[in-house]
């Protein structure tokens, strides 16, 4: 009787330490690694949203960009924090679906070393080239690329985009080169001054150039029409179908952080997020699609994610070892 009379007591105090455990979460500031740099979509989300969370959860949210490696360099520092709540990250679909694929053999796993929170949003992509190209089509384009070779770069965020550039290049006869970027800031900077005068960019990152003519879009990814410029078809609508994979951005926590913390980080980002004011001032017209779901049914669809991405690795033909 003396054995589970203390037995209970011990169940009482663990079921009382836990709720207590998560109420007094958080005691100092958040830390959110942004994979991105600073003035991409996702590094200005982020910082707004960072704002949003301070008066719920009663302290400040933190962004820091650690950029490089397609989202890779912030989600390894993102896993190796302490697993306590105090450290989160916002990523990219490429360095949670495509990276893990291409990379087998690196230390990080970001399926095992990190715990989906949300995702957040998908992000509308617009191949968008700048005006002083005097082309307004992929056939112009290419013819463009022959007339001048070995004279135009590109810049292309994920593995999708960079496979639909080389097949493009194959089947024009062209030879766009691309040009890697840290951030949408930097890219957009650098399309602008021409010096990398072709992207496959965050549609919020130029909407304003292509309204004032100086950038002129060619497509968009998604299955339908983006509401910002209905007047730019699909890539399907011009029939190209392969490797447009859409992308999106995440919250992630460490790996081991307790399921009350994480509860608690996806109610109140949820809850921030989805007001319709926030939406629409930060959202909806950036090009940005709310999800917000829950960690459980992110995870899954993360999985989901990744059988189709293997399907773009091999099938692009650039990663010849990946089975």
């Amino acid at each position: 009787m003396r054995r589970w009379s203390c037995t209970l007591a011990m169940l009482a105090l663990v079921a009382a330490t836990l709720p207590i455990a998560a109420q007094d979460y958080p005691a100092k500031p958040i830390r959110v690694i942004a994979s991105q740099g600073p003035g991409g979509l996702s590094d200005v989300f982020m910082r707004v949203l960072a704002e949003e969370l301070r008066p719920a959860l009663g302290e400040a949210v933190v962004v820091e960009n650690r950029t490089g490696a397609g989202g890779t360099i912030g989600a390894r520092a993102c896993a190796d924090a302490p697993p306590d709540g105090y450290t989160l990250c916002i990523l990219p679909g490429e360095a949670m679906v495509i990276n893990p694929i291409i990379f087998k053999n690196a230390a990080f796993d970001p399926k095992r070393d990190l715990i989906p929170i949300t995702r957040l949003f998908y992000l509308t992509q617009v191949f968008a080239v700048n005006a002083s190209l005097n082309v307004k089509s992929f056939a112009e384009l290419a013819a463009l690329a022959k007339a001048k070779p070995k004279t135009l770069s590109y810049m292309a965020p994920n593995l999708g985009k960079v496979a639909f550039m080389e097949e493009f290049n194959r089947s024009n006869g062209a030879d766009f080169v691309r040009v890697p970027f840290k951030g949408g800031g930097d890219a957009v900077n650098s399309m602008l001054s021409g010096a990398t005068p072709i992207a496959i960019i965050g549609i919020g990152n130029v909407m304003q150039y292509l309204r004032d003519g100086k950038v002129i879009g060619f497509a968009v990814d998604g299955d339908k029409r983006s509401p910002l410029v209905p007047d730019i078809p699909t890539f399907r609508e011009l029939g190209y179908t392969q490797y447009i994979l859409p992308a999106f951005f995440g919250i992630y926590a460490p790996a081991g952080t307790p399921k009350p913390i994480v509860d608690r980080l996806h109610r109140e980002i949820v809850k921030a997020a989805s007001n319709p004011e926030f939406q629409k001032r930060h959202m909806i017209g950036r090009g940005m699609a709310p999800v917000l779901d829950t960690p459980e049914n992110f995870a899954k669809e993360l999985e989901d994610d990744r059988a189709e991405g293997l399907q773009v690795v091999k099938g692009s033909g650039l990663y010849p070892n990946v089975e």
